[in-house]
């Protein structure tokens, strides 16, 4: 299951934000942003980032806004 602060940081990723800018965003390290990511990665079953993000739209994690 991904919690919230993941759909955050995926969100966040989807639209091309660099970690840094993620974690400024959303008051967070870089560190733990980076750990989102992982879990994400890992929870989705992705290799990489482009992966991540079409695991996201097929799970109903992401949509293209109207």
């Amino acid at each position: 299951m991904v919690t919230q602060r993941e759909k955050e940081v995926l969100y966040k990723i989807s639209y091309g934000l660099t970690t840094k800018e993620i974690a400024t965003q959303l008051y967070l390290s870089i560190h733990t942003v980076i750990s989102h990511r992982q879990n994400l990665l890992e929870k989705m079953d992705a290799k990489n980032t482009a992966g991540l993000i079409r695991k996201g739209f097929e799970k109903g994690l992401l949509r293209i806004p109207a």
